[in-house]
């Protein structure tokens, strides 16, 4: 352990903010944090009064917010860059990641597609050929688009028959999309350009003649669209070769204007679906239109709302859904679009939680979760089990296809935890498996192995943890152990590969990772588990998987790393205020800490479905209250070293979050042990972030724990 610091000095200048400067001299120094000022704003909820003293962090583009940033990072910035086996880890870092990474190939016309970095690039390049057997040339660089590297490409839709590509760029980690189409023939962009979309992909009519996609309305003048709430989300139809004025609006349901819309057009042409979803609820809304004739109306399929539809396949007018209907694990029926009263059943519910269901050549193959891994079946359309897909190991693939169901050769993906990710070819008239590509990394996968075991929560529920280190690891309690989570959305967290995981095992580290409730590793009653007001279930299953993690001598207390990102960085809010005596460090990143307001900011209006809001009732209030991370952190409390980390372009998480969390965390910090936080600029939620923006990151908290932990990594 380090040895104690100073207590931490507090600066404050009347109701100004106080740029703090650093005054660290090592171990036995202390570290002066940049004050913000405390402020007197309180908000009442039915009843109680709630303190909010750093609400002017929520203006991040004031003088005095910005002057914070600035200081708060020269103050992170001088604390990582002492710490000698930095350069050594990013190094290390580097040459890891600096590998060819090919992506799974899909097929359109008389085209595969595939994303090929050829190792430090900052954003994946998408590649065409006529072969499935090379990569052809490139078709769309998104490293042209920008000096920094920040300008990403956010999703694309292919027509049918290969020719034109519709295809989003994002700025600076931002959410929000341009939508341009690319000619694949000629290499060249068209006229056409689609400004405002957020959440949405693209999809093509047969005839190529325009695509589907949603967007919210243009802001109003002046409006921060960083910060902004967004609502009303609609779906339109643009003809190629028009501007987006006259694209035309195809649904939009302005009593619910929390409701997020999609629109995908089935293989054959004839049908346009129309999905939505209330927030992030998986339950969904399901409309149909018929695109043979013109004008013909959106008619309802599911207009209930009471459970999870996910399109399969048509044919004509029979229709396949996944759907949890009176099946929280999943099952497979078909309706006819003509009477969409009778549900079929062709897969019923089984053991383990189904996954996403591909129809090729007239056979259905629909991956599960056994335990968090991956199980592939495959049945016939009349539900008989036919066999399986064999995996190479336990890990995570989902179920093989190209892109187009008559394809007779598919592809599928599979990793884990310490196995780089591999491209398999898939035969769907012999059922074997051959392997297609894999990449040559400067990593030993056979040094490490990972073990799956289990805790068991407050509540008695079974959790599993993947637990993965170096063969010959001894369990006596010395060992910096990450513990990652995530615990919430219906999002699972399965085993896959993480070059920084990688590293991280690599310098002696151990990696636990654990299936939270939230998540839907185990259908939707698992998610439910762990929403709105069983949340604390999720904080109670990762506490648990901790105390095992101490218990049987993998790690220790002082060496046990909370981490989590986004929902993960709720989590591991939650559980360092909770328990701050059962961790060493922390790694909260992009993480939602004021539970009390994210709703109204960004999209965060949109998880009320996940987590309730504190203006709905007064006992949604008092559940969020009772775990909200940033209320819940109480002055002289000795907390794990921690590491904040966000973003000034997040559009997704509010970056004030952060900001509020850590400056009253360091307010209140009685341990020796620093709080930090680092805030990217031009930077996002997290995707499509430059590679040398996400190195840096990685780099920076694994020197942090190296230095707060007290180890001496393997380099």
């Amino acid at each position: 352990m380090i040895r104690p610091l100073a207590r931490i000095v507090r600066l404050a200048l009347g109701a100004a903010l106080s740029v703090a400067a650093v005054a660290q001299a090592g171990a036995a120094g202390s570290l002066a944090y940049p004050v913000a000022a405390r402020g007197t704003v309180t908000d009442t909820y039915f009843g109680t009064t709630v303190a909010d003293p750093y609400r002017s962090l929520e203006d991040v583009d004031s003088p005095d917010t910005k002057a914070w940033i600035a200081a708060e990072n020269r103050l992170t910035r001088s604390f990582i860059d002492a710490i000698p086996q930095r350069t050594a880890i990013r190094n290390r870092l580097r040459r890891i990641w600096n590998y060819e990474k090919i992506g799974v190939p899909t097929h359109a016309g008389r085209y595969y597609f595939t994303y090929r970095n050829s190792g430090l690039q900052a954003q994946s390049v998408l590649y065409v050929s006529r072969s499935r057997n090379n990569l052809g040339h490139v078709l769309i660089d998104p490293n042209l688009l920008s000096k920094d590297g920040t300008v990403a490409l956010g999703g694309t839709g292919t027509t049918l028959d290969g020719k034109y590509v519709a295809y989003a760029t994002q700025s600076a980690g931002s959410d929000w999309q341009t939508w341009h189409v690319r000619d694949v023939a000629t290499g060249r962009d068209l006229a056409d350009r689609i400004d405002w979309s957020k959440f949405s992909g693209a999809s093509w009519r047969s005839d190529d003649s325009g695509f589907y996609y949603a967007r919210f309305d243009a802001p109003k003048a002046g409006t921060n669209i960083l910060k902004a709430a967004v609502a009303n989300h609609k779906l339109y139809f643009h003809k190629l070769g028009t501007p987006q004025s006259a694209d035309r609006l195809v649904f939009a349901r302005p009593d619910h204007p929390d409701w997020f819309v999609g629109g995908a057009v089935t293989d054959d042409g004839r049908w346009l679906l129309i999905t939505a979803n209330a927030g992030t609820d998986p339950h969904t809304f399901v409309f149909v239109q018929d695109l043979q004739g013109a004008g013909a109306p959106v008619q309802p399929l599911f207009p209930k709302g009471d459970a999870a539809w996910g399109f399969a396949a048509n044919d004509g007018p029979t229709m396949y859904f996944f759907s949890d209907l009176g099946a929280p694990r999943g099952r497979l029926v078909s309706v006819d679009v003509n009477a969409p009263q009778r549900l079929h059943e062709i897969v019923p519910q089984g053991a383990d939680a189904m996954g996403s269901v591909q129809l090729d050549n007239d056979e259905f193959y629909i991956d599960f979760l056994h335990d968090a891994h991956t199980i592939i079946h495959r049945y016939s359309k009349s539900g008989t089990l036919l066999g399986d897909v064999t995996l190479p190991g336990i890990g995570t693939s989902a179920a093989p296809t190209s892109g187009q169901r008559r394809d007779r050769y598919t592809f599928y993906s599979f990793s884990s935890f310490a196995v780089p990710g591999a491209t398999y070819l898939y035969d769907t008239k012999t059922h074997r498996s051959t392997l297609f590509r894999r990449s040559k990394i400067a990593f030993d996968p056979t040094k490490y192995v990972t073990e799956q075991t289990f805790a068991t929560s407050k509540d008695g529920t079974r959790v599993p943890i993947f637990v993965t280190y170096k063969k010959g690891f001894v369990k006596d309690g010395s060992a910096p152990t990450i513990l990652y989570g995530y615990g919430g959305f219906d999002i699972p967290i399965t085993p896959s590969f993480s070059i920084t995981n990688a590293v991280w095992l690599e310098l002696g580290g151990v990696y636990a990772s654990v299936v939270l409730r939230g998540g839907s590793e185990y259908g939707e009653d698992w998610h439910r588990a762990g929403m709105l007001a069983k949340k604390q279930n999720v904080f109670d299953d990762y506490v648990a998987a901790a105390q095992l993690l101490i218990d049987q001598k993998y790690t220790s207390t002082r060496r046990l790393v909370a981490k989590g990102e986004s929902n993960g960085g709720l989590l591991v809010g939650a559980a360092i205020t909770q328990r701050p005596d059962l961790f060493g460090a922390a790694l909260p990143g992009v993480g939602v800490m004021d539970m009390l307001r994210f709703q109204k900011f960004t999209s965060g209006a949109a998880w009320t479905s996940e987590y309730g809001s504190a203006d709905a009732s007064a006992d949604q209030f008092a559940t969020l209250y009772r775990y909200s991370p940033y209320q819940n952190i109480k002055v002289g409390t000795a907390y794990p070293a921690t590491l904040v980390s966000t973003a000034d372009h997040d559009d997704r998480v509010f970056p004030g979050h952060s900001f509020k969390f850590a400056a009253a965390l360091q307010h209140a910090q009685e341990a020796p042990g620093p709080v930090l936080i680092t805030i990217e600029t031009n930077a996002g939620h997290g995707g499509g972030k430059p590679t040398d923006k996400v190195i840096n990151e990685i780099a920076d908290e694994y020197a942090f724990l190296v230095k707060v932990l007290s180890f001496d990594p393997t380099l």
